[in-house]
């Protein structure tokens, strides 16, 4: 899908003394919608969802994670969940907002999981654009679902990112390589249909990690998965989430695990699907906004009435 007519530029919030975030907003004054993209995205990858929310009722906040995009690097070193929340957090109270409807994908996805665990009352309700889900080893276990067998193939990204972070970085050695190398998950690697982004789709959305810092900075994730960076606080994804939850999973993408109904029931007990969307990938913000928008629309109109 082409870039929208009006791409948001984002602006730099305070969240704490001295530490800011990259914010794209819309719709001030509506129902709170805060979006949290994944990797290897950025708040970009929202730009077809922004304007038509906000036009829905929404007051949509994107913003850029913490060494992200736009946003000011970690002041402490800590790229874990409950450092991206205590910044979201954080961004909550600059805006004045009590609580919110979360939205997430990828990276983000699992951000928001931990958030409406770590802060129930902020979260209003849950929609998560993948199949993420908290890791309950022994519910499944118990309920006979066998553990993700991750392929090989498929995740030789997350050994390099986790385990040789510095050395790929400078491997990577000038802004095309490393844009490049990000263009990948878009493209060779499978996790949405090969036409699903043009040349001008893929410059803007890999624009930001053509700076070698940024790049570094989205590896950090990958080195928490993998064991070699410490947290700030035990994340909080290993039991249910009690929210309302919508699931909506693109069905053409190579990482998508096995029993996701089963595993989504125990996860999320209150949840709404997982439904399939057809023809989308891992990035149905992006690949197909208006089933996106319209399915939180249609998720939060019980809010939008009010």
């Amino acid at each position: 899908m082409a870039l929208p007519a009006e791409v948001v530029a984002p602006v730099k919030i305070e969240v704490r003394p001295g530490h800011h975030l990259a914010v794209r907003r819309r719709g001030d004054g509506g129902v709170p919608l805060l979006l949290v993209h994944g990797f290897p995205c950025t708040s970009r990858i929202w730009s077809h969802n922004l304007v038509p929310l906000a036009e829905a009722g929404f007051d949509v906040v994107a913003p850029d994670l913490r060494g992200y995009g736009d946003s000011d690097f970690a002041p402490d070193d800590f790229y874990d969940f409950n450092a991206f929340n205590t910044d979201l957090t954080g961004l909550f109270d600059t805006l004045g907002w009590d609580r919110a409807v979360v939205a997430g994908h990828d990276l983000g996805a699992m951000i928001a999981i931990d958030m409406a665990n770590r802060h129930p009352e902020r979260v209003d309700r849950l929609v998560i654009l993948d199949d993420s889900m908290p890791d309950l080893k022994d519910a499944f276990a118990a309920a006979g679902i066998p553990p993700l067998d991750l392929k090989p193939a498929v995740y030789d990204y997350q050994r390099r990112q986790g385990h040789h972070a510095d050395a790929l970085v400078a491997e990577l050695d000038t802004p095309e390589r490393r844009r490049r190398y990000v263009a990948e998950f878009y493209g060779h690697r499978l996790w949405c249909p090969p036409d699903a982004f043009g040349e001008d789709d893929l410059a803007f959305l890999t624009e930001p990690y053509g700076d070698a810092a940024r790049l570094r900075a989205s590896f950090a994730d990958y080195e928490i998965v993998m064991g070699t960076r410490p947290l700030s606080a035990p994340e909080m994804t290993d039991r249910p989430v009690r929210q309302p939850a919508l699931m909506l999973i693109g069905e053409d993408q190579v990482t998508v695990g096995d029993h996701i109904e089963q595993r989504c029931a125990l996860a999320f007990p209150e949840a709404v699907g997982p439904f399939w969307v057809k023809g989308a990938g891992h990035f149905m913000s992006w690949e197909r906004p208006e089933t996106v928008n319209r399915a939180i629309r249609s998720f939060c109109g019980d809010l939008l009435a009010v």
